[in-house]
C-alpha cells in the first residue's frame, strides 16, 4: 500500500488541514507546532493538553476543543513531540488552576512531556500529569517500563474533559485520571502490518492463517503469533483476557472497540455486536459498546478492544456534551434496549395446501446443474465484475430447495428466494422471471404446456426490461431471455415437437452472443469493452435454466444440446 502524505512537513499540513476542516473550533501553531482549542468551557480552571506520534489519528486531535482537550502536542510519525513543543502548548492554554499533562506510558513520551512539566513548575505553573497504562499486553512484573497506553487515552480525555468543564481542580482531575486508567485495559490484534512509510511495505510479516496477538499502536509486534481464529471466538478471547485483568466489581462497563486503520467500519460494529454478547455472558453489563477508529496505527489491519469499569458518577461525564472534530456517541445502553435493537420476525405462516405442488423436479436438476456450473460462473464474472455470481446463483436455488419445494411448487420456491434472500443485481431480475414462470404447471409427469410458458417468459422479460432497463444488445441476461422467450413462443403457435430444446438452443446461441458485445449495462459496463470476449454470467444463467427444462421434458431431443461450458467457450 502507498501512503498518501505530502514528502515536506506532513504533519503540519495535516493539522492545518484538520483546522481548515473545523473552522473555528482550532488554531494551528507552527513553531513549536501544537494545535490549540480556539475556546473553552467558563467554568474550565485546569487545561488539558496531551499528545503523541502521528499515525494515531484521531487520537489527541480529535478531542480536542470543549468538553475535551485544550492543546495537543504530534509528534512525527510513531514518535514523541519534542518537550518545546509541549512546554509552548501548556504556556498557551494554562488556566489559572493550572495544567493537567495526559501522557501514554511511551519512553520518548514520558521523558518530553517530564522535561516541560519541570520547566512549568520552574516557572511558577502548577501541573500534574496522567500516566496511562492500559496495554494488557504488556503487562509483566519483568519490565521497569510497565504497560503502555493505547486506546484508554480516548475514554480517559472524554471523561476528563467533561470534568474540567465542570470546574474541577488540578488534584481532583488528577486523582480522577489515575482512578480511569487504574480501571481500564486495552489488548490488540492484527491480521497485517501497518505500511511503513520509508518502505512501502508491511512492517512485519505474518503467516497465511495466524493473527499478531498483542500489537502495540505504534506498530509494534505483539506478545505472540496465534492462529487466526474465527472472530467470534477472538473476541471471546479477548474479553476474556480483558475481565480477568480489571479489577474487581459490579459497576458497568464501558466497551471501545477501536480500528487500528485499515479495519473498515462495518468490521467494527460487527465486533461491538459479537463484544456485547460476550460481556453478558460473562456477567459483565456494557454501558456502552463504541465502534470506531479512535487510536489509528497508520494503516494496520486489526482491532483493539478497550473495557473501562464505570464508577457510577462517571456516566454523566460520558454522556457529557462536547464539542471536537471526533464525536462520540453518547448514547447509554440498557438491556431493554439491547434486547429492542433487533426487530425479528414474527412466526411464519402455516402453509396451506398449494394450489400447484409441482416443479420440484426442476427445482432439483437446476440445483445441480448450477452447482456443477458455479466455479465457471464465479471465474468468468471476475473477469467483467466482482466474481460473486455463482455463488449468488448456487445460495439462491439452495434457499428454494429449503423452502419446502415440494410444497410450494419448484418456480414459486425459486421466486420466493431471488426475491427475497438473494442480492446484487441479477438475483432479484432472475426472481421477477420465476415469479412469472411460476405461475404455470410444471408437472412431475407430461410437459407443461408451451404457451402458458411462452407467456410466462414474455411476462418475465418485460418486467426484467421495466426494472433494468436492458435491451438485446447491451450484454446481459436479456440477450439470452429475449431469444429464448420467443424461440418457445414461435414453437408453441407452430405445434413443434419440442419448443423447450428450441428455447434453450436460443437462450445458449443468445449468451455466447455477449462475449462480442461490449456491456452498456448491468456491472459489466463499468469495465466497458475490457468486457469483450468473456460471455455475460447472467445470460449464461438463463440459458442453464432453459437447458435444464429440455433435459427434464425432452430427454431426447435435448440431447444434442451443448453443455454449458460449450457454450462460454471454455
Amino acid at each position: 500500500m502507498t501512503h498518501f502524505l505530502p514528502s515536506a512537513d506532513p504533519v503540519a499540513t495535516a493539522a492545518r488541514g484538520l483546522a481548515l476542516a473545523h473552522p473555528g473550533l482550532i488554531e494551528v501553531h507552527e513553531d513549536p507546532l501544537f494545535l490549540r482549542a480556539r475556546t473553552r468551557a467558563p467554568g474550565r480552571a485546569v487545561a488539558l493538553v496531551s499528545g503523541g506520534g502521528s499515525g494515531h489519528e484521531p487520537l489527541h486531535t480529535g478531542l480536542l476543543g470543549p468538553g475535551g482537550l485544550d492543546a495537543v502536542c504530534p509528534g512525527a510519525v510513531f514518535a514523541s513531540p519534542h518537550n518545546r513543543q509541549i512546554h509552548a502548548a501548556c504556556a498557551a492554554v494554562a488556566g489559572d488552576g493550572g495544567v493537567l499533562l495526559i501522557v501514554k506510558n511511551y519512553t520518548g513520551d514520558v521523558i518530553n512531556f517530564g522535561i516541560a512539566a519541570e520547566r512549568l513548575r520552574h516557572e511558577g505553573v502548577p501541573v500534574a500529569t496522567v500516566l496511562v497504562d492500559d496495554d494488557l499486553a504488556t503487562d509483566g512484573e519483568d519490565s521497569a517500563t510497565g504497560r503502555r497506553g493505547t486506546a484508554a487515552t480516548v475514554v480517559l480525555e472524554k471523561l476528563l474533559g467533561a470534568r474540567a468543564d465542570q470546574g474541577a481542580g488540578l488534584d481532583e482531575l488528577a486523582d480522577l485520571g489515575a482512578r480511569i486508567v487504574a480501571r481500564s485495559r486495552s489488548i490488540a490484534v492484527a491480521a497485517r502490518a501497518q505500511t511503513s512509510p520509508a518502505t512501502g511495505e508491511p512492517a512485519f510479516a505474518l503467516d497465511a492463517g495466524t493473527l499478531e496477538y498483542g500489537v502495540g499502536i505504534h506498530g509494534e509486534r505483539g506478545t505472540g503469533t496465534v492462529e487466526r481464529l474465527p472472530v467470534e471466538k477472538l473476541v471471546e478471547r479477548m474479553a476474556d483476557d480483558l475481565l480477568a485483568a480489571l479489577p474487581a466489581g459490579q459497576e458497568r462497563v464501558l466497551a471501545l472497540v477501536n480500528g487500528l486503520g485499515a479495519t473498515t467500519g462495518l468490521e467494527l460494529h460487527a465486533v461491538g455486536s459479537l463484544l456485547y454478547d460476550a460481556l453478558s455472558a460473562r456477567g459483565a453489563e456494557p454501558l456502552a459498546v463504541v465502534p470506531g477508529t479512535f487510536t489509528a496505527a497508520l494503516d494496520m489491519s486489526g482491532f483493539s478492544l478497550t473495557l473501562t469499569r464505570m464508577e457510577p458518577e462517571w456516566v454523566q461525564l460520558w454522556t457529557a456534551p462536547s464539542d471536537t472534530p471526533l464525536v462520540l456517541p453518547s448514547r447509554t445502553l440498557t438491556a431493554e434496549a439491547a434486547a429492542g435493537a433487533v426487530v425479528r420476525p414474527g412466526p411464519a405462516p402455516e402453509a396451506g395446501d398449494a394450489a400447484d405442488p409441482s416443479g420440484r423436479t426442476v427445482l432439483d436438476r437446476f440445483a445441480e446443474a448450477v452447482a456443477e456450473s458455479r466455479d465457471d460462473l464465479t471465474a468468468l464474472d471476475q473477469l467483467v465484475g466482482d466474481g460473486d455470481f455463482g455463488d449468488n446463483l448456487l445460495g439462491g436455488v439452495r434457499r428454494a430447495q429449503a423452502l419446502d419445494g415440494a410444497a410450494s411448487g419448484g418456480m414459486g420456491a425459486l421466486a420466493r428466494a431471488f426475491l427475497d434472500d438473494v442480492g446484487g443485481t441479477s438475483g432479484p431480475l432472475f426472481g421477477l422471471l420465476f415469479q412469472q414462470l411460476g405461475a404455470v404447471s410444471w408437472p412431475e409427469e407430461g410437459v407443461p404446456d408451451a404457451r402458458s410458458a411462452a407467456e410466462a417468459a414474455e411476462a418475465g422479460l418485460a418486467a426484467v426490461r421495466r426494472v433494468g432497463g436492458a435491451e438485446v444488445g447491451d450484454s446481459t441476461l436479456v440477450d439470452a431471455l429475449a431469444p429464448a422467450a420467443r424461440a418457445l413462443g414461435d414453437a408453441a403457435r407452430d405445434g413443434a415437437d419440442a419448443p423447450f430444446s428450441a428455447a434453450a438452443e436460443a437462450a445458449a446461441r443468445g449468451a455466447a452472443g455477449t462475449a462480442d458485445l461490449t456491456p452498456r449495462r448491468g456491472r459489466a459496463s463499468y469495465v466497458g469493452e475490457r468486457a469483450v470476449g468473456v460471455p455475460d454470467p447472467g445470460a449464461l444463467g438463463v440459458a442453464l435454466l432453459f437447458l435444464v427444462l429440455a433435459r427434464v421434458y425432452e430427454p431426447e431431443a435435448a440431447a444434442g444440446l451443448p453443455g454449458l461450458r460449450e457454450v462460454a467457450g471454455r
